[in-house]
């Protein structure tokens, strides 16, 4: 145990410990399903308002998810030295506000404008920034606990907001759903960030330059880059397109639908299982496996996709590894270089990450329309296994000894 995290396990209350835990639980399912998942749901009638089409309103939530990736950086850097209570709880203001604006949009180029607000907003109040505040506030034992109880509720996000927000358009319109929102969302965060998130920063000795310009230089950082992004392009363009896929091999709208719906549910079983795990095998190794086994299923859904069977089974695969990297990276960010700059390295690690978050539908929609949906299946099994020999090649560089301060 580093000097940093003896400071941590000092001032670290069990009372205000899980009471973090339990805000932050709380603030993420609200956020991801404020801020993200509910986007969908305003497509239909967004588009008969605005007369846009359904690319051109996608690309102001792909714009939202480049800025996110655009800010994390200065956002990481701000946290390692002022921690994140002030921050969170101006990001949920910041997007409350968005919220709000967004349901007084006229135009297409004014969404455009709202969802770059809320692509800083989710920059600040998200993963990345509640993941920070975890790694500051709790010793490496206590702290794949506390991740995967705040992913464990947050995984649900989308399971709550996509009806609620269905509800709440069909029964008051997307304008008046969107001020609801808004003033739940606020309503909900606000205090809780501002009362219950610990604002502790990394040490003012903390040398967070030299930490990051090192890790920088070194290969392993790289194939973590490597890793991650490569398998959140394919998460991201199953999550896109394969509802759509499903369709295409002969399953009716509404199976292809229910089946899709179990990568949430999934990706908290699989998280549950890859925290179990840790006790016996290090968490890169697990996650390659994870990976390898989304590129499996990757390969298997082109061909026995087209039976129920087997694309259940295919899905049920692939969704094992869905949320797997969400908690595995914070874990080997801060396990090979500390918590004194975990913040600022998580921030460099998001901009790539969150750019293939953005593009990879993209291309995986041109791949589809040119080359077809095998084609596409292909690409993502070839990310997956690209993620999982980055693992592997990462195992091998791993130290030996204690993360630094």
């Amino acid at each position: 145990m580093n000097g940093n995290e003896s400071i941590v396990i000092a001032h670290a209350g069990p009372k205000s410990s899980t009471r973090m835990i339990g805000a932050l639980a709380i603030t993420q399912t609200a956020g991801y399903g404020v801020l993200y998942y509910a986007f969908s749901v305003f497509i239909p009638p967004m588009s008969r308002d605005l007369h846009a089409g359904v690319a051109q309103l996608t690309g102001a939530i792909t714009l939202a998810v480049l800025v996110s990736g655009v800010v994390a950086p200065v956002i990481g850097r701000w946290l390692d030295r002022h921690g994140g209570r002030g921050l969170m709880t101006a990001g949920s203001v910041v997007g409350a506000l968005a919220v709000l604006a967004w349901s007084q949009v006229r135009t297409v180029a004014q969404l455009y404008l709202v969802c770059g607000v809320l692509g800083v907003a989710s920059a600040m109040v998200l993963y990345e920034a509640a993941f920070a505040v975890i790694v500051a506030w709790f010793d490496a034992a206590r702290r794949a606990r506390a991740l995967l109880a705040v992913t464990v509720v947050a995984g649900f996000a989308s399971s709550i907001f996509l009806p609620l927000t269905g509800f709440l358009v069909d029964r008051y319109g997307w304008r008046q759903a969107l001020v609801l929102l808004a003033a739940g969302y606020a309503l909900t965060t606000v205090p809780l960030h501002a009362l219950a998130v610990r604002g502790r920063g990394a040490p003012p000795h903390a040398n967070r330059r030299e930490i990051v310009g090192t890790a920088l230089r070194e290969r392993p950082f790289w194939l973590l880059a490597a890793a991650f992004l490569t398998q959140t392009g394919a998460v991201a363009v199953m999550g896109v397109l394969l509802v759509t896929y499903l369709i295409v091999l002969g399953h009716p709208p509404v199976f292809a639908a229910a089946v899709a719906g179990l990568l949430g549910v999934l990706s908290v079983t699989g998280r549950l299982v890859t925290t179990g795990l840790q006790a016996r095998w290090r968490v890169s190794l697990i996650t390659a496996a994870m990976f390898g086994l989304q590129g499996l299923a990757a390969v298997l859904l082109p061909l026995v996709g087209r039976s129920v069977a087997g694309a259940v089974v295919a899905v049920v695969l692939f969704g094992l590894g869905f949320g797997v990297g969400t908690i595995a990276r914070p874990a080997l960010l801060a396990d090979r270089y500390g918590t004194a700059a975990y913040a600022s390295l998580s921030g460099a690690l998001a901009l790539p990450i969150m750019v293939a978050k953005a593009v990879a539908p993209l291309l995986a929609a041109g791949i589809a329309q040119f080359a077809g949906y095998p084609a596409v299946m292909g690409a993502v099994a070839g990310a997956c296994a690209l993620g999982a020999l980055s693992l592997v090649a990462y195992d091998r560089r791993a130290p030996t000894g204690p993360a630094p301060a």
